[in-house]
């Protein structure tokens, strides 16, 4: 059944400021160039004002620095940060999740020393291993595969594809969605004595995650070669994320798609990596540091400051340099 409120209710659910008023019931969320007269969409800089007047949209949750006419039946609900308020409304119309209709599926293979929580779920053609510990509430969908020895905090959610390899440590309230892979081996080889090939070192570690940490589609955290791989509470983590043996994350540190810390990196705490970054091995990047998109950092950088290019530097000497460059190459 789809959900439906009024502006008033969702004013009141947000706790804001209503301009304006519409008897339109509104039925979801949408851009505001594709909504029609169901949705409320959002406005969180003047840079998207413009677009308001000519959208479908019935409602629209702004910032409360901004000053704009709702128009005829229409109304807007101001707010200090239309972000943080349109992830509320994501929320409040989001659609429940599958449905499991037994709790432990039949086809589910569960070692008979592994102990299971209250409220567990688990999909079918799910294995789960000898010694392996579930808390409280975790949800394993159809597929996914948590081996010996490792551990899983309450209300874990586990998206299906998902390996878990053992003596892994996992923390409460993570989210991992489909096809993450958690503890394979780190990439380790050294050239053979005979100069003939490699020899694999092993990799007899294991992985340590905290709480609160999601971890997209495709994302691998590699075992450590000894010690702990370790992510720290409340890490975001985006798709196709590599973070190799060895690696330690701080906490609530954010890496997006395609970025990859290389062995034995260190990211203190609130780090930001962007899409495509990578990060060198044996580098420490310290509390409150932004990599910049597609930068190539092979350095240590100081807590607080912002890099981008390859190699990664100061991104204000970085963009004066692209000037310069432009300029002299426009010269040419």
């Amino acid at each position: 059944m789809n959900k439906s409120y009024s502006i008033e209710e969702i004013n009141s659910f947000l706790n804001g400021e209503l301009i304006g008023n519409t008897t339109q019931a509104i039925e979801g969320p949408e851009q505001l160039q594709n909504a029609k007269n169901n949705h409320i969409s959002f406005i969180g800089s003047t840079k998207y004002a413009k677009h308001w007047a000519d959208s479908k949209a019935c409602a629209a949750v702004i910032n409360d620095n901004l000053n704009i006419e709702p128009g005829n039946n229409r109304a807007l609900i101001k707010v200090k940060n239309a972000d943080l308020a349109m992830a509320k409304i994501l929320d409040l119309f989001n659609p429940p999740p599958p449905v499991f209709d037994t709790d432990i599926h039949p086809t589910a293979v569960i070692h008979d020393s592994s102990k299971i929580g209250k409220g567990c779920k688990i999909g079918a053609n799910c294995y789960i291993g000898k010694d392996v510990e579930l808390g409280n509430g975790v949800v394993l969908y159809p597929n996914v595969c948590v081996f010996d020895e490792t551990t899983i905090g309450e209300n874990t959610i586990v998206w299906s594809g998902t390996v878990i390899r053992e003596r892994c440590i996992i923390g409460s309230h993570c989210i991992f969605h489909t096809n993450v892979s958690i503890g394979a081996d780190g990439f380790g080889y050294r050239p053979s004595d005979d100069g003939r090939g490699l020899v694999k070192i092993p990799q007899i570690g294991n992985v340590i995650i905290g709480h609160y940490v999601e971890i997209g589609a495709n994302s691998c955290v590699d075992r450590a070669k000894f010690s702990s791989t370790i992510i720290g509470d409340g890490c975001k983590i985006d798709n196709l994320v590599q973070i190799a043996h060895n690696s330690i994350m701080g906490r609530s540190c954010i890496m997006a798609g395609h970025s990859g810390l290389a062995g034995s990196v260190t990211l203190g705490d609130g780090v930001i990596i962007g899409g495509s970054a990578s990060i060198k091995d044996h580098t420490t990047i310290h509390s409150g540091a932004t990599v910049g998109a597609g930068s190539g950092v092979v350095g240590d950088v100081e807590a607080g400051k912002t890099v981008l290019g390859y190699p990664a530097q100061d991104a204000r000497d970085m963009l004066k340099q692209w000037v310069v460059m432009r300029q002299f190459m426009k010269k040419q």
